[in-house]
């Protein structure tokens, strides 16, 4: 059913539009709260939403106190319920309502959820608060109390328990279940047993008065639970209109998915609110799969989960849905839009990469490094690596013995970059012209270059890539040094580098798990740091402002070079974004692209992270589909070989790395039809 909705509805993808109303309600008034609660169903539904939460007793009010013991509001409640019940036989929306009902001769604070016209079920309170403000057990009593699993409502046999899983026939990974306000608050919710018993998204019911602070930590307790369960949470308080006798509301609504707020409403609104977010039930799945202690707590608590019964319903889906996805989707994964976060980002990296660095020499015994310095972006960086573990270590720059070597195709502008920087680094800088070495090796194998013929082929390309890592390893037997590697994730990604004896190998390489989007920031990061003097932020621009680029073969002018990485293998911010969506979530190309055109199809939406050198592209669907076909070629079907024997690296970030012994186990001669195949039903226009 989902293939067969447009490939721009999130539906299509695996993503739910989920809903937290806050009505503007009046206290005892269920007949008013329940045509509030329609109309705030209908507005959910036009913004293409399936499933609205509302607030804890929302029907009655929760601060009705002793007024919970009078017939005349019972009666009306349930009368609401029955209003509300009816709406959704014309709106198409799940709807969770709060409302006190009796059963077995006592009552109990619930959740009704209600879909086509009937209830399809009842999720009692677990936990009562009796503290402080709260006085519920003067009134309720808690599920575990109740002797029915089931309970006649609105002329219907009804489910009834916290025990409830709702699950979607049409949409398998759409199962949610609910609890109420405190059932958070306790140490092991009912939500995390739910969350085992396969529930991916969790809904609470609250009230929740505001106090000093209270807000904040409501933010910490739906964002943990969220993290811990591996779901979508969900949580709705009550705002205005609850009697402000002895407390205050704020109407707060959030919305979090494994950790991530995806939205939140404003609080302290004089009328009824509304939030909405896409939640994207595959990841909730995939992190699952992925992360398999979630499954051995399953298998742990087996007992306390066969206890949970399901209630299937069908959904309507949406067909006619607003084109934008309803949560961000960052164009760069790697790399914060916000200043503050993407400094803090780059401090982090930086420090895990020095301190893997200073570890490597320490164990070692070695106090020296040999690092090839081509004036580009990721040298650069490993060089700043380098300089800051000598620092941390108590030894001199001049430890640190860098090599510019020339080929036939540098630049005057990466040459002179190179040597700036190693004058204004303070290490030992050397320069090697590596053309005749190169042209010796061409005569010695009989390439055409050698008889005077300009064939500029892979072999002629490799050979300058080979020369240049043989001399550094060879410098390193020389000095007793350890030779730093410096390619980047994004070239391991895309087999973007020179196998064995080319800049493939290193004797560590402290750059192999960071993006070619995020070398930039870092090497602008340090810049901009206040730890290096104006000489060195000079050159450190100039390098961040430089085109990519392996500089192999000769072109015409001599001061820009004549290749361009990101003609052969496509632009490294939308590789980079590729490289996230399948390492990280193993999603299926078509929802890859579907993201990427979210993203990028716009470059007025959303925000980019600043700086000169971040420009403000923008690309087709049938362009991302271009460029993550070269990606899904070069990563699945041509690249693994090289990652299999690729040389010990820090991890440094939850986005993954390709290292063989880590991440990434993959088998060397795969195949990548099934990727292929799969992208080719994404459209081209």
């Amino acid at each position: 059913m989902k293939q067969a909705l447009p490939f721009r509805n999130p539906y299509r993808h695996d993503f739910v539009r989920v809903a937290v109303a806050v009505p503007r309600l009046r206290v005892a008034d269920p007949a008013f709260n329940a045509v509030e609660s329609v109309a705030m169903l209908e507005r959910a539904a036009a913004e293409g939403a399936v499933l609205v939460a509302f607030p804890e007793l929302g029907l009655s009010a929760y601060t009705c106190d002793d007024l919970f013991h009078q017939r005349a509001l019972l009666d009306a409640s349930e009368a609401a319920l029955a209003t509300v019940a009816e709406a959704t036989r014309r709106i198409p929306v799940v709807a969770l309502v709060g409302l006190p009902l009796r059963v077995d001769h006592r009552l109990f604070n619930c959740a009704a959820i209600v879909f086509g016209g009937r209830v399809l079920g009842v999720a009692p309170k677990t936990y009562l608060p009796n503290y402080g403000e709260f006085y519920e057990a003067r009134q309720f009593n808690a599920a575990d109390t109740a002797l029915s699993r089931e309970i006649r409502l609105g002329g219907q046999t009804v489910p009834f328990g916290n025990d409830l899983l709702f699950q979607a026939s049409n949409l398998p990974l759409f199962r949610f279940h609910a609890e109420i306000c405190e059932d958070l608050w306790v140490p092991i919710p009912p939500s995390s047993l739910a969350a085992l018993a396969g529930a991916t998204v969790l809904v609470n019911l609250s009230a929740s008065n505001i106090t000093i602070g209270k807000s904040d930590y409501r933010h910490q307790l739906v964002a943990q639970q969220s993290a811990r369960c591996l779901a979508a949470y969900l949580y709705s308080s009550a705002g205005v209109g609850e009697s402000t006798t002895d407390l205050a509301w704020d109407g707060q609504a959030l919305i979090c998915e494994s950790g991530d707020l995806l939205a939140q409403s404003e609080r302290f609104v004089n009328g009824s609110h509304l939030i909405t977010a896409d939640v994207d039930l595959e990841r909730v799945s995939r992190e699952r799969m992925r992360q398999n202690t979630f499954g051995q707590s399953v298998a742990r608590h087996k007992a306390d989960l066969e206890a949970f019964r399901t209630v299937a319903f069908e959904l309507v889906l949406p067909t006619a849905l607003p084109l934008a996805l309803r949560r961000d989707v960052a164009r760069f994964p790697y790399v914060p839009a916000d200043s503050a976060r993407r400094d803090e980002r780059c401090a982090e990296v930086y420090n895990i990469q020095v301190s893997a660095l200073v570890q490597r020499l320490s164990a070692s015994g070695i106090d020296k490094v040999v690092i090839g310095i081509s004036g580009g972006l990721d040298s650069t960086h490993a060089l700043l690596v380098c300089a800051r573990a000598m620092d941390l270590l108590g030894w001199p720059c001049t430890n640190i013995l860098a090599f510019t070597m020339p080929g036939f195709a540098t630049s005057a502008r990466t040459l002179d970059q190179a040597r700036r920087l190693m004058q204004t680094v303070g290490c030992s800088a050397h320069e090697i012209d590596i053309r005749p070495s190169c042209e010796r090796m061409l005569a010695d194998i009989g390439h055409p270059y050698a008889k005077g013929r300009p064939d500029y082929d892979v072999t002629f390309e490799n050979v300058q890539a080979g020369e240049r890592t043989s001399h550094l390893f060879r410098l390193a037997n020389l000095h007793g040094a350890l030779v730093v590697g410096t390619g980047d994730l994004s070239e391991l990604a895309l087999g973007w580098s020179t196998y064995g004896v080319g800049d493939h190998m290193s004797h560590y390489n402290v750059n192999a798990s960071v993006p070619k989007t995020l070398v930039k920031h870092l090497v602008r990061w340090v810049s901009a740091s206040g730890s290096v003097g104006d000489a060195a932020r000079r050159v450190l621009d100039d390098i961040v402002a430089t085109e990519v680029s392996p500089e192999l073969v000769p072109g015409t002018a001599s001061d820009k070079p004549a290749q361009s990485s990101e003609d052969v293998v496509g632009p490294y911010e939308l590789q980079d974004f590729h490289l996230y969506q399948v390492l990280r979530y193993g999603y299926a190309p078509s929802k890859v692209a579907f993201l990427a055109w979210t993203a990028w199809h716009d470059a007025s939406l959303g925000s980019w992270p600043d700086g000169p050198e971040v420009a403000r592209h923008q690309y087709s669907i049938g362009e991302i589909k271009m460029h993550l076909r070269t990606f899904l070629y070069r990563f699945f079907k041509t690249s693994q070989f090289k990652r299999s024997v690729a040389p010990n690296a820090p991890k440094v970030g939850s986005g993954g790395s390709l290292s063989p012994r880590g991440d990434w186990r993959a088998p060397s001669d795969s195949e990548a039809t099934a990727w292929l195949n799969e992208l080719d039903a994404v459209p081209d226009e």
